[in-house]
């Protein structure tokens, strides 16, 4: 079983933000791959599915991005997961937007969403795949950046990115992340 954890903030004036990318990925992955309909458990939405043979748990935790560790830990605990069985998925600023890469473990840099994570499970040795959303070239527009919704021009390449998503998870539950990223590159190049 693997639990898949979106990172965003609940409040739907924020569902369009940047900082929402990690829960339109796993809300995309779970419409496409058929799981069973969200509802309340473990301070989130959970729903449940099967991508490729593989049990995956997709969590969007309601407890606002600062404390999200809270609600993962909480499932972590439920379904006595080993924390390299937890993959996040995020909003990284320091990457092109559009660009996805996949890591294991790492620092927060300063995203607060992985800090409670971190600081929750006792360890940063989970899965992260990172969603780039650009830098706005200047730290103190980062705030405004961040907490900003898509515009409207970046809509049809934010939709080849998760439409991409969703038909590369089953790589990824495969334990696949190298291939992941390749045919992520490629589903997305042809939209730029």
């Amino acid at each position: 079983m693997l639990l898949w954890v979106g990172l965003g903030n609940p409040e739907p004036g924020m569902a369009k933000q940047r900082h929402n990318i990690g829960f339109m990925a796993v809300d995309t992955i779970a419409h496409r791959h058929g799981f069973t309909p969200w509802r309340q458990r473990f301070k989130g939405m959970v729903a449940e599915g099967s991508i490729g043979g593989q049990k995956i748990i997709a969590l969007k935790p309601l407890t606002y991005m600062n404390l999200s560790g809270e609600s993962v830990q909480a499932a972590q605990a439920f379904f006595k997961l080993k924390t390299e069985e937890i993959t996040a998925f995020h909003d990284e600023l320091d990457l092109a937007a559009f660009k996805v890469r996949v890591k294991k473990g790492g620092g927060a840099a300063g995203h607060n969403g992985l800090r409670s994570m971190d600081k929750m499970l006792g360890t940063p040795d989970y899965w992260r795949v990172r969603l780039g959303i650009g830098h706005p070239g200047d730290k103190t527009r980062v705030h405004g950046h961040v907490l900003g919704d898509f515009a409207k021009a970046e809509l049809p390449d934010l939709q080849s990115l998760l439409d991409a998503l969703g038909d590369c998870a089953p790589l990824l539950a495969a334990g696949k992340p190298e291939d992941f990223m390749t045919r992520m590159a490629l589903l997305t190049q042809d939209s730029k």
